[in-house]
């Protein structure tokens, strides 16, 4: 890990509060899948109950329409091998099988579909490029 990294994770505002819950959720499974360094350490306390911790970044959650994803997603690829970017299309919530969403996705141009979420990690100067005129999600 580099000290200058930052995490962010971009969701609609407008989805009800399940979705944007699973959202949040799959995304950050993505980021931490992609760079396991986020978290993937266990920890202890006084009495010897050892949890698994979540993540060594601060994790800010902000909130865009799903137009300003699509250009954000755009913007941010290609990127590099230290970063990461994980994108949420609406068009998989409907699916409950990953093996579906992986022979569909390579007929779709991500550009045009509803992008529900985006989460990124990277280098500050290029999360903050991206991310740094939204607000937090409230």
């Amino acid at each position: 890990m580099s000290p200058d990294h930052r995490l962010a994770i971009v969701v609609n505002p407008d989805l009800q509060l399940g979705l944007l819950a699973n959202t949040v959720g799959a995304i950050g499974i993505g980021l931490g899948a992609r760079l396991p360094w986020l978290g993937n350490r266990p920890l202890t306390d006084l009495d010897g109950r050892t949890i698994d911790d979540s993540s060594v970044l601060p994790v800010p959650i902000l909130a865009a329409s799903p137009e300003a994803m699509t250009a954000l997603m755009l913007k941010a690829m290609p990127r590099g091998d230290d970063s990461a970017l994980v994108v949420f299309p609406a068009f998989s919530r409907a699916l409950h099988d990953y093996r579906e969403y992986e022979a569909l996705l390579p007929d779709k141009r991500l550009a045009e579909e509803v992008i529900d979420g985006v989460g990124l990690c990277g280098p500050a100067k290029w999360v903050k490029s991206l991310t740094g005129s939204l607000r937090l999600l409230r």
